[in-house]
């Protein structure tokens, strides 16, 4: 079991000399509005201490500026005012996963998240899909930094495969982003070294001549979440990232209401805000309600509680383990990505526990069953994950007895509710009790409802909206929430993955619209340690496997004659059972030789011709005897 250690110490602060850009040393300050030169923190990972991995390196920041937040806004040269800024989603806004955002302005650019998507059902074999970056392939040298507003997959997946791909510029994110960021880095050996410069709320960075970026603080299911506050020549954008309104957060400290309205009293161009729950009214849950729920739980229940929820979920780990010291039960950890997601946030001082109050796979027998609690990954019902294998008995230590209470600590992703539910069906079989989010308020999503929405245009007053994050639907349904709030539906942008939104200074002010422009966004599957080798024609062969199956037809040819020796072999796998159809495979053998005998002898064959007839051929055929069309492998052997 991984040993984990106390957080370090923090990094003392840092400002940095107008003059040179150098960091000189000072005392340590506390933020706040009112002072002229706030604090900057150090750059470095995790202390003074902390030693560099093989994948990651501290560099001092590129210009780094500390400006007061009472302070008027950045002035732009008058060179810098002439051009257009363009944003541009390369994933995010057709389906949630896949965030990455291109801003650009004048030849530079800055990118906020790169992060991975799941496979649909129809991409059978793909591990993850990432953005598509061939529209930064020739501007690499455009690129003045990366944004990573918070360390989910779908904002940081995409990092090992792409930052290669861009030129690797300096990157910039939370604590515990970096950490997590890190972590996952080191299984890619041959990623290049990552330039990660670690933010708070207190530092304002100036990134080429376009951009002045702030960053404010805000709540999710993960801590050390931050949108982003980009000035810009032509105005202010906002980009939310994966946020809700908590005014009692675990381990993170609440949205900075004030703030925001005070961002919001000067002026703001356009503001990108997350969609994911824009279609469920009301506001969302504070995570310390669920924690509340939980301990009332805790105080029943007798036997072992088992609780599966996303690895991500640190605030909610983080209640499970101070419920654990309160009622006197040890935690056991299941999964690779749990434990390594709790190692890092504990190193970094993130999640706060007793280690003794951990307790390894076999030493679980020794405890008495009202003193464990497991948690795990696998409450979507995915069938590599501990829930899973759990309940149909094929974990390697443990298994589901009568007496246990399974706590779904996770609402139902849209197409796994039957999944899901045949999970249900078998923990109730063998005698455990099922406790999920419907019953309870044992899960609180990580993402703003309406009513936060709401609230967060009313703070901020943009002048134009952009829905992010979601399907499409549920960017309509956040577009509706801000005609709610009065901004005028000709000025609500609900764009496209790689549709181009375009605003430009003029005599009349400043003017945005959505463009016809579209960049590249097709997607890029990974599959193994392939990278983009898979495309739509290998998707579609395995689809077509999946439903059909596949029949291999090995046909042996006399080289010099042309003719067919003996007959054709056939393999069929997933199409028919041989044995059951012997009458179809002795037809299509003397399809494929009828089609050989057909060659005119005078000509040699043509090995590709030859293949392209059988499999032509025999498709038709096999799809007229069946009506299914299994896909046929020509094999010619010539002797």
């Amino acid at each position: 079991m991984t040993s984990f250690n106390s957080g370090q110490k923090p990094a003392s602060d840092l400002v940095f000399s107008p003059a040179t850009g150098q960091p000189k040393a000072t005392n340590s300050q506390n933020g706040g509005f009112n002072r002229r030169r706030p604090a900057i923190r150090s750059f470095h990972a995790e202390g003074p201490k902390e030693q560099k991995d093989a994948n990651t390196e501290r560099q001092q920041p590129p210009r780094v500026r500390a400006i007061a937040r009472n302070n008027p806004r950045p002035v732009f040269s008058h060179e810098s005012k002439e051009g257009k800024l363009r944003i541009m989603a390369l994933g995010g806004l057709e389906e949630v996963g896949r965030n990455m955002t291109v801003i650009e302005f004048n030849k530079e650019i800055i990118i906020i998240d790169m992060g991975l998507m799941f496979p649909d059902e129809d991409m059978p074999g793909i591990d993850y899909i990432i953005p598509n970056v061939s529209y930064l392939q020739d501007k690499k040298d455009w690129i003045k930094g990366v944004i990573i507003t918070h360390g989910h997959y779908d904002h940081i997946g995409g990092i090992p495969h792409i930052m290669g791909e861009i030129g690797n510029p300096p990157m910039f994110m939370g604590k515990l982003t970096a950490g997590l960021v890190r972590k996952r880095h080191l299984e890619y050996k041959s990623a290049p070294v990552l330039k990660i410069k670690e933010i708070d709320d207190h530092i304002t960075i100036k990134l080429g001549a376009s951009f002045n970026l702030e960053f404010l603080r805000v709540n999710h299911s993960i801590p050390d979440c931050f949108a982003v506050i980009i000035h810009t020549p032509v105005g202010t954008v906002i980009h939310t990232g994966d946020f809700k309104i908590d005014f009692s957060p675990v381990n993170d400290k609440p949205a900075d209401l004030n703030r925001i309205a005070q961002i919001g009293s000067k002026g703001v161009l356009m503001l990108m805000a997350d969609s994911t729950d824009a279609t469920h009214p009301g506001y969302q849950i504070s995570e310390s309600a669920i924690g509340d729920e939980m301990g009332k739980l805790f105080e029943k229940i007798d036997g072992r509680i088992i609780i599966g929820t996303f690895a991500s979920q640190l605030s909610r780990i983080q209640k499970i383990f101070d419920l654990a010291t309160r009622y006197g039960r040890r935690v056991n950890l299941q999964g690779r990505g749990i434990m390594s997601n709790v190692e890092v946030a504990h190193q970094i001082g993130y999640l706060k526990f007793d280690p003794r109050v951990l307790v390894e796979d076999k030493d679980l027998p020794r405890l008495p069953d009202n003193k464990v609690i497991i948690i795990g990954t696998g409450a979507q019902g995915e069938s590599n994950a501990f829930l899973y294998r759990l309940v149909r008995g094929e974990h390697r230590s443990l298994s589901l007895k009568h007496g246990d209470t399974v706590l779904f600590s996770s609402s139902v992703i849209p197409g796994n509710e039957r999944t899901i539910q045949n999970l249900m069906d078998i923990v109730v079989r063998q005698g455990a009790r099922i406790i999920n989010y419907k019953m309870l308020d044992i899960h609180a999503g990580g993402h703003a409802k309406q009513e936060d929405l709401k609230l967060m245009m009313r703070l901020v007053k943009p002048e134009y909206y952009m829905p992010i994050e979601a399907n499409h639907y549920m960017l309509r349904a956040n577009a509706d929430l801000a005609e709610q709030v009065g901004i005028p539906k000709e000025k609500i942008f609900v764009a496209d993955n790689g549709q181009v939104v375009e605003f430009h200074r003029s005599a009349k002010g400043v003017t945005g619209s959505l463009t016809k422009e579209k960049v590249p966004t097709e997607h890029v599957m990974v599959d193994g340690l392939g990278v983009g080798d898979v495309s739509e024609i290998v998707l579609r062969d395995r689809r077509m496997m999946s439903e059909d199956g596949m029949i291999v037809v090995i046909a042996t040819i006399d080289s010099d004659t042309g003719d067919i020796i003996g007959n054709p072999d056939l393999i069929s796998r997933g199409f028919v059972h041989m044995k059951e159809n012997r009458d179809l495979i002795e037809k299509t053998r003397m399809k494929v030789k009828n089609i050989v005998k057909e060659q005119d002898k005078k000509i040699p064959a043509d090995d590709d011709y030859l293949k392209n007839k059988i499999r032509n051929e025999i498709g038709q055929f096999l799809f007229n005897q069946t009506k299914r069309r299994p896909m046929v492998l020509p094999v010619i052997i010539k002797v």
